[in-house]
Parts: structure tokens; sequence; C-alpha cells
């Protein structure tokens, strides 16, 4: 059995502040995305991951860099990167941003996949582009525990893609900043062992 630990990645002043980031922002974490991140680390830092794979933007390789700092071998994914939001990347919440994003959730949630919004990604866009790293959890058979950083809503993709539910239930996964998802991958098939996990952020309470 194969174990798959997926995390999203650690506040951003982006994320505190209420701002769109997504692909197009290469955000660092804040105070509380360090604090954030140390304990997770303290957290886990005893589990034997052979593998890290983090997206290609900084605020996920920063989330993981003690891990990579370990010693544990390290690969950037592009397909792990967060959707690109478009024209509201970078631009602060208001009543406008907020009736547009919710307009475009009731469309992914009613089917329409390949909505978006003006020069971005739709989550079926998202959805493909996950296939590559689907494939290498799949097929690196050595690789027995991995650890994945990543971003909300293409880590909320990328639990639909694993274990088959439909993309319209993407909201079903909650997703705060590090919270994690533990995998199982054996005979083939994804499970779920531990579902929106928050223990480690515990200490930070």
């Amino acid at each position: 059995m194969k174990e798959i630990y997926i995390i999203r990645h650690g506040e951003t002043n982006f994320n505190k502040e209420g701002i769109v980031q997504g692909k197009g922002i290469d955000a660092d974490l804040n105070d509380t995305g360090e604090r954030q991140a140390e304990a997770f680390w303290e957290y886990y830092k005893d589990v034997p991951f052979d593998k890290v794979y983090t997206s290609t933007l900084k605020r996920t390789w920063q989330t993981v860099n003690k891990f990579i700092k370990a010693g544990i071998d390290w690969e950037k994914l592009s397909g792990l990167d967060e959707l690109d939001w478009g024209i509201w990347e970078g631009r602060k919440k208001n009543e406008e941003l907020i009736g547009a994003f919710r307009s475009m959730l009731q469309s992914w949630e009613s089917g329409d996949y390949t909505n978006h919004f003006e020069h971005g990604e739709s989550v079926q866009d998202v959805f493909d582009r996950l296939e590559k790293p689907k494939h290498l959890l799949e097929k690196r058979t050595k690789e027995k525990k991995v650890l994945v950083c990543m971003h909300g809503r293409s880590m909320r993709v990328f639990l639909c893609l694993l274990t088959g539910a439909p993309l319209s239930k993407m909201s079903d996964f909650p997703h705060q900043n590090t919270v994690l998802y533990r995998l199982s991958y054996e005979d083939g098939k994804f499970n779920i062992i531990d579902f929106s996990d928050t223990r480690h952020l515990e200490i930070l309470k």
C-alpha cells in the first residue's frame, strides 16, 4: 500500500487580506503561514517520506521546506499549480467579485466544468493537467510515502480526480491553510484515510 499526504500551503498575506490568489500570484508565506508550516513539520517530521511534490509556486515549497532541507527528494510539478483566476487575479474581495465567484461556483456545481473567467482556467483545465501528477503517483511504486503540497482549488479538483468524485462535489472538501488529506493507493484505487485533518494546528491555539 502507498500513502499520499496532500496538504494545502500555509497562509499568505493575499489569503489574510481576501485578495484573489491563483496561478498568476507567486506570494510568500506570511508569519502565520510560517507558523503553520512549522506546526506541520513538528507533527509529521518522523514520517519516512520518500518524496515531496510541490507546485511551481513558492508558497507550496516554503510550506514543506523543512522536509526538503531534511534531504527528501523533491520535485516541482506545474500540474499542481493553482487554478488561474484570470482577470480577478490580485483583486480584493468586494460585492462584484463575490457575485462573480458565486455564479462561477454555481455553474461548476451544475456541471459546466469548462466555464472560466476571462484569461483564466476552468476546473476542467485543472483536472486535465492533474492527470500527470496522478499518473506519477500510480506508476512510481518505490515511493511508498509521498507528501504533496498544493493549493485550495486545485487540491479540491485533485481529490475529485483521485477518488472518482464528480467535479460538482469539489466543495465537499474543506481547504483551510495546511489542511491535510491522507490517502491510500492500493490495487489501483485511491481512498481517503484522513479527511480535512488539522490536528497539527492544535499547537497554535
